[in-house]
């Protein structure tokens, strides 16, 4: 296919109005630094940010920075940036082009862009989606491991070696922007986890402190005024794209999209309204700007992202492939109410009403036009059930209350990891070598409490017992809730 059958600007001018974006590309200017250019940015803040620039005519233009992937930057950018949004509705897909991103950058070859970007004293808002194992934190301090090689790596090769943490890349870029006095700026977490502003904030000064900047001490006196770290909860079901989403981008636009995207038509995006600096007004595309996002966040991260693995560890289990399939087996709809309903008191009382919610979580799982992979939402178990299932876990046991769903998920996440198709983890291989020949079931069920940083549920005997005991129904492929 010639680059004249590529999506572009150019081809922009041959797509019905329907089909175009919001804004003209053209009219925007960088206003917004991104790191991760996944597909859930571009269909969720990516969106939003475009519906504030037409709506308010504010020139809010994102650049998106890649920590890892130059093919998906070079991909980008042959598309001029552009590419298209399908929401997968139960009555018909809708799908058009998204306008809002305006730069791609490969956080390693482009360093000195990425860092100029962070000194402009025009772009004022920073946005990461890098997932959880994208901040290097301590199970047991929550601050930055220092220890950990990439972001040793990272410090020692100072502010002008080759940095390949995005928190060693953010610290760097703002410590330069605090250097030249530049205006403040927001550096907005929209990962799931919980005070996800707070956790960021802390691993990016942990990360200054530890450098070997004279001025470090001087940096971090200016980022308490001049940086602010606002918490967010952030809600779209963004499945992987697959080659029937790229054939039927190409089929709706009539031209070929080599990065499309596709979500449910549910999203969400809930903002601590603590900025110190110019932002776009996302509240005209139905952002919500609270004081404390808290209820709102361990609300969606205890109850959707919550489900969301453990039917992804089950449904892989009874031999399942999509949320969607699992949701079909008589216990999909039942596992959801009763992990909602067992975790519902350890939410805030001035939250989202827990029953209500799993009503929502249940039409929206179920969605037949969304075929969200078990495997995608089971990777990096280690770190998401840290911070969905333990300590609602630990809350819950601690006020003697019984926890017979939250034990069914645990162990069948545990499960997962003897397997040799494991979804991938960053700690792999200490999770598979739990599982020794001669182990008995709950000497291998502690270990993997001890891996995930959790001694003290380890040592909950009754507990460990509990998920021992569902483990040899979970082999034969049998949920039973």
């Amino acid at each position: 296919m010639s680059a004249d059958d590529l999506l572009n600007r150019e081809a922009l001018l041959r797509l019905p109005p329907e089909l175009r974006p919001a804004v003209d590309p053209a009219e925007l200017r960088t206003r917004v630094v991104h790191f991760g250019l996944g597909a859930f940015h571009r269909a969720h803040q990516a969106v939003f940010t475009e519906q504030a620039a037409a709506r308010s005519g504010e020139p809010w233009g994102i650049t998106a920075v890649a920590p890892r992937s130059t093919a998906t930057v070079r991909a980008l950018r042959d598309q001029d940036c552009l590419y298209s949004l399908t929401e997968r509705r139960p009555d018909g897909h809708r799908t058009r082009v998204v306008g809002s991103v305006v730069g791609a950058l490969a956080m390693g070859p482009d360093a000195k862009t990425v860092d100029a970007l962070l000194a402009d004293p025009e772009v004022t808002v920073v946005t990461l989606t890098v997932t959880e194992k994208g901040y290097h934190r301590s199970p047991s301090t929550g601050g930055l491991d220092t220890a950990a090689g990439p972001v040793a790596a990272d410090l020692a090769a100072g502010p002008d070696g080759p940095l390949t943490t995005v928190v060693g890349r953010l610290a760097a870029g703002l410590a330069a922007r605090m250097r030249a006095g530049a205006p403040p700026i927001n550096v907005v977490s929209c990962d799931n986890m919980a005070d996800n502003g707070a956790a960021l904030g802390r691993v990016v000064h942990d990360y200054i402190r530890a450098s070997s900047w004279p001025d470090r001490a001087e940096i971090l006196d200016r980022m308490a005024e001049a940086v602010a770290f606002p918490a967010t909860v952030v809600d779209r079901i963004v499945p992987a794209t697959s080659d029937t989403d790229r054939a039927a981008a190409e089929a709706a636009l009539g031209v070929r999209d080599a990065l499309p995207v596709t979500g449910e038509p549910y999203r969400q995006w809930v903002l601590e309204d603590s900025f110190a600096a110019p932002r776009p007004p996302w509240e005209l595309d139905g952002a919500l700007f609270v004081p404390d996002v808290a209820p709102y966040q361990l609300t969606k991260l205890r109850l959707l992202n919550g489900s969301h693995s453990a039917l992804a560890y089950l449904g892989s289990a009874a031999g399942l492939t999509t949320i969607a399939g699992t949701m079909a087996a008589d216990w999909g709809e039942r596992l959801v109410r009763a992990l909602c309903a067992e975790v519902a008191p350890t939410l805030p009382a001035d939250g989202p009403d827990p029953v209500a919610y799993a009503d929502d979580l249940v039409v929206r799982f179920r969605n037949p036009a969304m075929h969200h992979l078990l495997r995608q939402i089971g990777t990096d178990g280690s770190l998401k059930i840290t911070e969905r299932w333990l300590p609602a876990l630990r809350e819950l046991r601690a006020r003697g209350a019984s926890t017979p769903v939250l034990e069914l998920a645990l162990a069948a996440w545990a499960d997962s990891t003897r397997r040799a198709d494991a979804p991938a983890d960053p700690a792999a291989e200490a999770l598979a070598a739990c599982w020794g020949p001669s182990t008995r079931p709950a000497e291998t069920v502690r270990a993997l409490l001890r891996v995930l940083g959790a001694a003290d549920l380890a040592d909950d005997e009754a507990l460990v017992a509990a998920v021992a005991d569902r483990l040899p129904a979970l082999r034969t492929g049998r949920v039973e809730i």
